[in-house]
């Protein structure tokens, strides 16, 4: 029988990780002396300590290892595999945003765009037609839609949100939203959204909405969404 700081030094563990085991009722000594209260241990807790300790290395909890330690091969291997697919779901995650970095520091822009999903939207609209993307500034203050696939290169359709203009509702769509910087023009902040969508190979798939708000304090903020 071996006491604590000795399994310890033999499995290369803490004492606190041997008596965190313990509490939880994982690893329990064979035996524990009334008087001294020290832990004893024997060949069967080393034998169950290093399975513990292998299942862990291979990803698991230590409440899933409570669960499958004294299971089956058939109920650990089942076990296992779900950690795998989590883990490939966590890589698949973690690569995207090593590529969405990547992307930003390769190609300087004035927006930061994120892919989200917003409802569905009911608007009065009065249709316009737009020689060039800097005379949006002088139409609306408020909401403003644009039919556009890319940056445009000519004239182009867009519309207003007016009181008692034409009815126009936007279903609920995934967009790709940016908030254009208070130092950046509403049109360059607009070509670099859709540079971001050419290089993502992603295609509008609606209008693109330009957001004017204010807030009670006066200040102002300016939102672009285009449906993809």
């Amino acid at each position: 029988m071996w006491r604590i700081g000795q399994l310890a030094r033999m499995a290369g563990v803490s004492d606190h990780t041997l008596r965190h085991y313990d509490k939880i009722g994982l690893l329990t000594p064979a035996a524990v002396d009334r008087a001294t209260g020290y832990r004893w241990y024997g060949a069967a807790e080393l034998t169950r300590l290093e399975r513990i300790r292998g299942l862990q290395h291979l990803g698991l909890s230590l409440r899933q290892i409570a669960d499958i330690v004294d299971a089956p091969d058939s109920q650990v291997r089942q076990a296992l595999a779900e950690r795998v697919a989590a883990l490939r779901r966590d890589i698949a995650a973690l690569s995207a945003v090593m590529t969405a970095a990547e992307d930003r520091l390769a190609t300087p822009s004035t927006v930061l765009p994120q892919l989200t999903r917003v409802g569905p939207r009911r608007l009065r609209v009065r249709y316009v037609e737009v020689g060039h993307p800097s005379e949006l500034k002088d139409l609306c203050a408020g909401t403003l839609l644009t039919w556009l696939s890319a940056s445009p290169a000519g004239s182009f359709a867009a519309a207003m949100g007016t009181r008692g203009g034409d009815p126009l509702t936007l279903p609920a769509r995934s967009v790709v939203r940016a908030t254009v910087p208070p130092d950046v023009g509403v049109v360059r902040a607009g070509h670099d959204l859709f540079d971001w969508l050419h290089r993502h190979r992603l295609a509008p798939a609606g209008p693109t909405v330009e957001e004017h708000l204010v807030d009670g304090d006066g200040a102002t903020a300016v939102v672009l969404e285009i449906p993809v």
